[in-house]
């Protein structure tokens, strides 16, 4: 049930991506140019409910869709590890034209160069678990 569940929220939210355009290269591409707010707005609107759903969470002790108390662990403190995770999660996103995120939607929508990407994106991760023990955490 859970994973069904699952399934249907990232089908409403490949929707979502797809519709509001933030799956688009173009919009991307005009993003990282900056000719256009579009995806600008996108992920402020977001980052804005995200703040306002987890201020609510934690203000009301809101329990999960099956009952479980939600936990928020609080990240070690650091600059470098950000700015040097950004700047490579940024590039990447400038070169592919694709975050994680709309890589499924794209692969939906019948763009398939972007299996390219979706490869980059496993491989990227198989060696980031190799090396996760010499990383700086």
């Amino acid at each position: 049930m859970r994973t069904l569940s699952y399934l249907f929220i990232g089908i409403f939210f490949g929707i979502v991506m797809y519709k509001s355009e933030a799956a688009s290269w173009f919009r991307i591409y005009e993003m990282f140019q900056f000719q256009s707010f579009h995806m600008y707005g996108i992920i402020g609107s977001a980052l804005m409910l995200g703040v306002l759903g987890v201020q609510l969470i934690k203000r009301n002790n809101i329990k999960s869709f099956f009952g479980e108390p939600i936990k928020f662990v609080p990240k070690d403190k650091g600059f470098t590890r950000y700015i040097v995770g950004g700047i490579i999660f940024g590039l990447g996103w400038a070169l592919a034209g694709s975050c994680p995120g709309p890589i499924y939607t794209l692969i939906g929508a019948g763009y398939v160069s972007i299996l390219v990407v979706l490869l980059g994106a496993i491989l990227g991760t198989f060696i980031y678990g190799l090396l996760q023990k010499k990383l700086p955490h």
